[in-house]
């Protein structure tokens, strides 16, 4: 039998309880054996639901549970850091929720940590691992749609309560929850760092956090991301990559659904009616799944690490760079 990873999890966080403890039991790498929460009440609750062996009243008692060998961190963005660095001095790989952290300066201290304590640590955008992103980046890159040169992209939901942690400050906003995908398609899809970035947003006057933002992203080769992503307008996602030969469309890329196949969109431009479309279909997966099992694999030596920390560092140079642009309102370089 194949040996499997041991993961233990900090907090019965949302995301967490919902989407990524479930799809990672069903890994063929990866074994989530214990949760910890402030309140073992909380962790034991969660534990029960989802047939977790142990639960745990505080994290640092996780942390110094021996059997376990990863973590998984869903903590607030601004807990993000600080508990990754505990667990890798314990001894633990980790893999963090996006963002890593708050601004590149803060996630830099990460590659020190993993350097120091010899352990893997990455920061967890399950969609890299999703097969509709895996052809679309072959797609774009292959030169099927031509010389791809605009990716537009927009993420945006609709939430007012104050009481949500995407709406309270240091770690709440759009940007940061997701905007930062907007950002990774144009980093993934070209497989390049942008060069500068003018942005603009709009903050909730009482909850103090970003609510509408929109960036135009230049990478090498006049290749531009626009994105907009917004907090309090109604559900919609969408990726476009267009070329001078075609265009590529990812139409739910990035809740991709665990239950259902997803389709990706290639269209030859021939008309403006989709004459000239064509529809691949992906069969039934779960992102969190796959990502789950890529860093258990990784841990275990049979493959390497597709995205380490260093990559994460500098995804929060782009994010640094938006918040900067949209404050000057002029264009910053990451």
């Amino acid at each position: 039998m194949a040996r499997t990873v041991s993961w233990g999890v900090i907090s019965p966080a949302k995301i967490g309880v919902e989407k990524v403890i479930p799809a990672m039991q069903k890994g063929a790498a990866s074994r989530i054996d214990a949760i910890a929460s402030r309140d073992l009440a909380r962790a034991k609750e969660a534990a029960a639901k989802l047939g977790i062996p142990k639960a745990y009243g505080s994290y640092e008692e996780l942390l110094a549970d021996p059997a376990i060998e990863a973590i998984y961190n869903p903590l607030p963005n601004e807990l993000h850091v600080p508990w990754t660095i505990k667990a890798l001095e314990a001894g633990k790989h980790v893999l963090c929720e996006k963002p890593v952290a708050l601004d590149a300066e803060e996630a830099r201290q990460l590659i020190a940590a993993r350097d120091k304590s010899g352990k893997l640590v990455a920061e967890a955008f399950m969609v890299r691992f999703h097969p509709q992103w895996r052809r679309t980046r072959e797609i774009v890159r292959s030169g099927e749609i031509g010389e791809a040169k605009a990716i537009h992209t927009f993420f945006s939901y609709y939430l007012l309560d104050p009481t949500n942690i995407r709406n309270i400050p240091p770690g709440g906003g759009g940007v940061y929850d997701i905007g930062c995908y907007a950002i990774i398609s144009g980093r993934y899809l070209f497989g390049a760092e942008p060069t500068r970035v003018v942005a603009t947003l709009d903050r909730d006057p009482k909850m103090g956090t970003d609510r509408l933002a929109s960036a135009l992203i230049e990478f090498p080769g006049a290749r531009h991301l626009l994105f907009t992503c917004a907090t309090q307008l109604s559900a919609m996602q969408r990726v476009t990559v267009v070329g001078d030969k075609g265009r590529v469309e990812i139409a739910v890329p990035f809740n991709a659904p665990p239950d259902r196949p997803t389709k990706v969109t290639y269209d030859s431009g021939a008309d403006l009616f989709g004459g000239g479309a064509r529809v691949e279909e992906f069969p039934i997966c779960d992102q969190y799944t796959l990502q789950g099992d890529a860093f258990s694999r990784a841990v275990l030596g049979e493959e390497k690490l597709e995205f380490p920390i260093e990559d994460a560092v500098a995804q929060m140079r782009v994010i640094d760079a938006v918040f900067r642009s949209a404050k000057s309102g002029k264009w910053e370089a990451p």
